[in-house]
């Protein structure tokens, strides 16, 4: 599975690996909206690779959970779904709006062996310092590179190069980013 070849999803150590990250993310969920101090816990049982300072507001569905690297100081808004039948990697300091989904399956296009329950996947590499605006949707196989924005709403369907700002379904590269062209905004 991890290496990208074709399996049947219906393995009884995946199903085990499977309901342990759903009881802990559950648990995560109760903790956090009873504001209990040990939530983060249930967390970093279900994600285990998760950076210091690394925040996932609930609700956080994943398939798995320990096929998920979370880089120092990201965070993540409510309603992050990180399918990680492959791996997952997330840079240091990233920024993702609400309802972000991370999708690593692959299901055959041809109906006979879809049918039969087999899939594959591959690997998603988010860089550090990436913005990954609410909605969007990055599918299998992609890197999107350091310092990138993705607009809302976008679906990612290649790779980005560094440096980019992406937007739309499919996601394009619209122009690329440096610090010469912030301008601060005037408060009122």
């Amino acid at each position: 599975m991890l290496a990208g070849d074709w399996y049947v999803s219906d393995d009884p150590d995946s199903r085990r690996i499977a309901a342990r990250a759903r009881r802990e993310l559950s648990r995560y969920q109760r903790a956090f909206d009873e504001g209990e101090p040990d939530a983060q816990a249930h967390l970093r049982a279900a994600i285990p690779h998760l950076g210091a300072g690394a925040i996932l507001l609930p609700p956080v569905r994943v398939d798995y959970g320990e096929n998920i690297i979370v880089g120092e100081g990201s965070f993540a808004n409510y309603g992050l779904t990180a399918l990680d039948v492959a791996t997952i990697t997330i840079g240091v300091h990233c920024q993702f709006g609400p309802n972000v989904q991370l999708l690593t399956p692959i299901h055959p296009l041809e109906p006979t062996p879809r049918r039969t329950g087999l899939e594959s996947a591959d690997p998603i590499v988010i860089g550090d310092n990436v913005w990954l605006g609410g909605g969007v949707i990055v599918c299998p196989g992609v890197t999107i590179g350091d310092d990138c924005v993705i607009g809302a709403g976008a679906v990612v369907t290649r790779d980005i190069p560094a440096r980019s700002l992406a937007v739309g379904s499919p996601a394009r590269v619209i122009r690329t980013l440096d610090d010469s062209t912030f301008v601060p905004r005037r408060r009122s």
